[in-house]
C-alpha cells in the first residue's frame, strides 16, 4: 500500500466521522423543533400529527445507551425488541459487533464524541505546542474509571435488574420521552452540568481524547468486545524503519513500534498509525494471524456493518419508535418533572 493509499485512508475516516457529526447535528436541529411543537397548545390534524412523527429521526437515540443495554438483555432473554426507542437497541448493537469483529471501529470512525475529542485536543495542540501526557502511574488508575462505570451499568442492569422491570421501565412515560430528557440536557443546562463540560472541554484541550480515554463506559465495554476480535494491528520488524510516526500519532497514546500487534483495548481501529507510516509493508492489519485485509476493506466493512444494522432495521420495522403523537402530546409537557422511576 503506497503512501497516497494511506493518506487517502486517513481523509476517508474524517469524511465519515464528519459526515455523521453534521448528519446529527441536523437530526439535533429536527428534534429541537419537534419537541418545540410538543411544548405549545397547538392541536392538530391526523395528516400534520404524522409529518410531525416523520419529522423526528430516530438516529437521536444513540445518545441513550443504557436505555439500549437494558434492551438488550430483554431481547435476548425474553426475545423482547423494545418498540420505544428501537433505533438505541440497533446502534448499540451495530457498535458491539463492530467490536467483535472490527476492532473499536464504532469508536474510531462512527461516534460524534470521539471525532469532537479528536478536534480538541488536536486545537489545545496548536494552541499549547503540544499535548500533555499524565505519568503512568496515574494514567492507569485514571482508565479505571471507565471500567468501573461499566462494571457498575452491567451490575445494575445485567445483572440485578429483572426483565419484568426492564420491561416495565422502557414501557413507561420516563423513557418514553428519554430522548426529550437527553435534548434538555444541553439546552436547558444547569450551572452544575455546564461547569463539568467547561471542565471535561478544558481537559480535552490538553490531554488526548480525555473523555474516551478515562470516562467514557460504552468506549470500555466495547474495548472489551474487541478482545475477541481477529483482527489486529502489526507490525513487520524487518519492514520497520523505526521513525516512530505511529506512536507518535497514536491517539490513543499506544507504543505501536515497540509492539508485535496491538491488542490493547484502548486501539479504536482508526488506523491513525498505518496512515503516518512510511514505510512499506511496516504495518499492516492481520486478520487471524496470516491474512492481510487491506485498510480500505476495513472502511468500507465499517459502514457496511453501521448503515447496513440500519438498513436492516428499517426493513424489519425495528427502527422507528411506536411512541404516539397523542402520547408525546400528555408527557413532553411534563418532561421538566418526571424522575427516574
Amino acid at each position: 500500500m503506497d503512501k497516497i493509499d494511506r493518506t487517502y485512508l486517513r481523509y476517508a475516516r474524517y469524511a465519515v466521522q464528519w459526515g455523521i457529526f453534521l448528519f446529527l447535528l441536523y437530526a439535533g436541529y429536527r428534534f429541537f423543533f419537534f419537541v418545540e411543537h410538543f411544548l405549545t397548545a397547538e392541536t392538530a390534524s391526523e395528516e400534520v400529527a404524522r409529518a410531525i412523527l416523520d419529522s423526528r429521526f430516530p438516529s437521536v437515540e444513540g445518545f441513550l445507551p443504557i436505555g439500549a443495554l437494558m434492551s438488550l438483555k430483554l431481547w435476548v432473554t425474553e426475545g423482547i425488541f423494545d418498540v420505544t426507542h428501537p433505533a438505541a437497541l440497533v446502534i448499540f448493537v451495530a457498535a458491539l459487533i463492530m467490536a467483535l469483529v472490527l476492532r473499536k471501529g464504532f469508536c474510531g470512525w462512527i461516534c460524534p464524541v470521539g471525532a469532537v475529542s479528536d478536534v480538541a485536543w488536536k486545537v489545545g495542540k496548536k494552541i499549547f505546542g503540544k499535548n500533555l501526557i499524565i505519568p503512568r502511574y496515574a494514567d492507569y488508575g485514571l482508565r479505571s474509571m471507565k471500567y468501573i462505570l461499566m462494571a457498575f451499568f452491567i451490575y445494575v442492569v445485567v445483572l440485578k435488574m429483572p426483565a419484568f422491570a426492564i420491561l416495565q421501565f422502557i414501557g413507561g412515560d420516563y423513557y418514553k420521552i428519554a430522548d426529550v430528557k437527553m435534548l434538555f440536557f444541553f439546552t436547558k443546562m444547569t450551572t452544575t452540568t455546564a461547569t463539568a463540560l467547561s471542565l471535561l472541554f478544558v481537559l480535552s484541550l490538553l490531554y488526548k481524547n480525555f473523555w474516551c480515554r478515562y470516562l467514557c463506559p460504552y468506549g470500555a465495554l466495547l474495548g472489551l468486545v474487541s478482545f475477541f476480535s481477529p483482527l489486529k494491528v502489526t507490525r513487520n520488524e524487518q519492514a520497520c524503519i523505526h521513525c516512530g510516526k505511529c506512536t507518535k500519532n497514536c491517539p490513543s497514546l499506544l507504543p505501536v513500534e515497540q509492539l508485535k500487534s496491538v491488542r490493547s483495548p484502548e486501539c479504536t481501529g482508526c488506523l491513525t498509525c498505518l496512515s503516518h507510516c512510511p514505510a512499506k509493508d511496516a504495518l499492516d492489519l492481520s486478520l487471524l494471524k496470516r491474512n492481510a485485509l487491506h485498510p480500505l476493506l476495513f472502511a468500507f466493512l465499517i459502514i457496511a456493518v453501521f448503515f447496513g444494522s440500519i438498513g436492516i432495521a428499517k426493513m424489519t420495522g425495528n427502527w422507528h419508535s411506536a411512541v404516539t403523537y397523542e402520547e408525546y402530546k400528555r408527557i413532553v409537557p411534563q418532561t421538566e418533572h418526571l424522575d427516574h422511576p
